[in-house]
């Protein structure tokens, strides 16, 4: 049977987390995607958080850019044009993330390609999207995570604001990006139509804090940076210590609660006017969280887990990577596929996708690309004979 996107052509302009992450979940679904790479350095990924070894291949660019094809092809060269035409013209969907308005210097732009094709899809992916008066700063990550009120909200409130330990905003944005045009061609069966999609990582850090952005706007209260302890603020949600590591306890529910404290053994004191309601435990915060803590402090991660479990309480050990990696849980799910052959030789893994299907889900077919492997493959495709293909490899067009 056909996967969701089989026979979708995507060319890929973009580079780093949010625009190649993207893609790839479309590639795993059956598109062809064509990564466009300038020659010589391709994209910037291919070296970042990477070994001096990696030979361009570092992790983040493994998994941004898998089951895709890599042309190379200086996009500032005049033969540039016949190429991005050539290939626009058997596309259905162009994304870029350059800064907004580059694409229109190089000739590349909305207007332009869709000339070419009148059913384009055309996703351009930015910081603060394609107008406004910031739309034409750079945007990074980090820089999202402040200006959004993201990091206003993060770490301890008598510390400074705290940027996650990941790059939440560039990740989003990529789901984010890859909804909106799987949207687009769903709609494009139904009408014929192409259409401009214009992501921004802004907006997505809204949507990330929905829940948070929508009580300031109803309520007009600005949320405080609350270290480990929940939004709802109750004092039976925190992360607690025991005594070889810590844990994540999310009593909430008065059952899970009256349970939390038969549990550490105060079940009397669950009785306790400060402590039986959730007005009270609020009120009483200090209290509840060293009665909590002492408790859980007296014995063994391993030893908490299963009565806790047991007990009907949501709870978790805090992991490292490590033991996140090995976990069973993960064993027949589509969260990490094996790349053969890409780093130094050797089979590794990388994250794939965030669900499985009945049917023809999310799966690797082709590897991760080397830079430019497939430039004289695709160009082959497009019609390009043996002599000019050489001929733009020696005047470094491709």
């Amino acid at each position: 049977m056909p996967r969701a996107f089989e026979g979708v052509r995507i060319v890929d302009f973009s580079q780093v987390l949010a625009g190649p992450f993207a893609t790839a979940q479309l590639a795993q679904l059956g598109a062809d995607v064509i990564k466009i790479e300038q020659p010589g350095s391709g994209d910037q990924t291919r070296g970042l958080m990477a070994d001096d070894d990696d030979g361009g291949m570092s992790p983040s660019f493994l998994t941004c850019n898998i089951g895709k094809r890599s042309l190379t092809l200086n996009l500032k060269a005049p033969e540039a044009r016949t190429i991005v035409e050539a290939l626009v013209g058997t596309a259905d969907v162009v994304v870029e993330n350059f800064t907004p308005g580059v694409m229109d210097r190089l000739g590349f732009g909305y207007a332009a390609l869709a000339k070419l094709k009148r059913d384009l899809i055309y996703c351009s992916i930015s910081g603060y999207g394609q107008a406004g008066p910031k739309s034409r700063l750079a945007a990074y990550d980090g820089a999202i995570q402040a200006a959004s009120g993201m990091m206003a909200i993060t770490g301890y409130s008598d510390g400074a604001p705290t940027r996650t330990g990941y790059m939440p905003v560039d990740m989003a944005t990529a789901l984010q990006a890859a909804f909106a045009i799987a949207a687009a061609l769903f709609r494009r069966r139904i009408t014929g139509e192409g259409q401009r999609l214009d992501v921004a990582m802004m907006d997505t850090a809204m949507v990330v804090q929905a829940p948070q952005m929508s009580a300031h706007l109803v309520t007009g209260k600005q949320p405080e940076r609350l270290g480990n302890r929940s939004p709802t603020l109750q004092p039976t949600a925190n992360v607690f210590a025991t005594q070889d590591g810590f844990i994540q306890v999310v009593a909430l529910k008065e059952p899970q609660v009256e349970a939390l404290f038969d549990v550490i053994g105060a079940g009397d004191r669950y009785l306790d006017a400060a402590f039986n309601t959730s007005a009270a435990r609020v009120a009483n915060t200090e209290a509840v969280t060293e009665l909590v803590g002492n408790a859980l402090a007296m014995d063994t991660t391993a030893a908490w887990l299963p009565r806790l479990i047991e007990a009907g309480i949501p709870v978790a050990e805090i992991r490292d990577f490590a033991a996140v990696a090995s976990d069973p849980q993960f064993d027949g799910r589509a969260a990490f596929l094996t790349v053969e052959g890409r780093t130094r030789g050797r089979t590794v893994r990388v994250v794939g996708s965030g669900y499985t299907s009945s049917e023809d889900g999310p799966t690797m077919t082709r590897n991760p690309p080397r830079l430019g492997e497939h430039t004289e493959e695709i160009l082959t495709e497009l019609g390009f004979e043996a002599a000019a293909i050489a001929d733009l490899r020696h005047r470094g067009v491709v």
